[in-house]
């Protein structure tokens, strides 16, 4: 059903992949928009336990698309090293295939606004109880159910791994 990556010696392996969308911060959400127009909007996220999690207002263009469409494309990119001399970039990036849901039960939600408030601010556990109560009638929670993944780097990257491998 989703294809396979056509420069496989590029392929991040799937530990690779995970720890990078563990550790970037922002990607872009794409979703079937309006007039069957792609509909990419940057975002903050967080990756747990094979889902993704993500934070709106509770309308607007995103969670129209949503609602008709469930399926969606994340992609995040860790890493764009622009090389003039080479013509081309060093990248490090992955692309997520899944289905979006909005989260409805309290319990899931305020554990999904945790999860995601404790990645950009860790502890501080007063200010964001706070911060939540403020916010909390506006906001709605999404998860995207990882049913694809895949990640890749540039060869330049791949090379420099396999020499700094054949030097130890």
């Amino acid at each position: 059903m989703f294809r396979t990556l056509r420069r496989k010696k590029q392929a991040l392996s799937e530990e690779e992949t995970r720890q990078l969308l563990e550790r970037a911060t922002s990607g872009v959400l794409s979703l079937y928009g309006d007039e069957g127009y792609p509909y990419g909007v940057p975002m903050s996220y967080v990756y747990v336990d094979g889902k993704i999690y993500f934070h709106s207002a509770k309308s607007g263009h995103k969670i129209d698309a949503m609602k008709a469409h469930t399926k969606a494309c994340f992609t995040v990119i860790e890493q764009d090293t622009v090389v003039p001399e080479e013509y081309t970039t060093y990248f490090r990036s992955v692309i997520v295939f899944g289905k979006m849901r909005i989260l409805e039960e309290e319990e899931e939600i305020m554990e999904a606004i945790h999860l995601l408030s404790d990645k950009y601010r860790p502890g501080y556990e007063e200010e964001r109880k706070k911060a939540i109560e403020k916010d909390y009638d506006g906001l709605t929670m999404m998860e995207m159910n990882i049913e694809h993944l895949c990640g890749k780097e540039a060869i330049e990257l791949v090379r420099k791994k396999e020499e700094e491998a054949n030097t130890n």
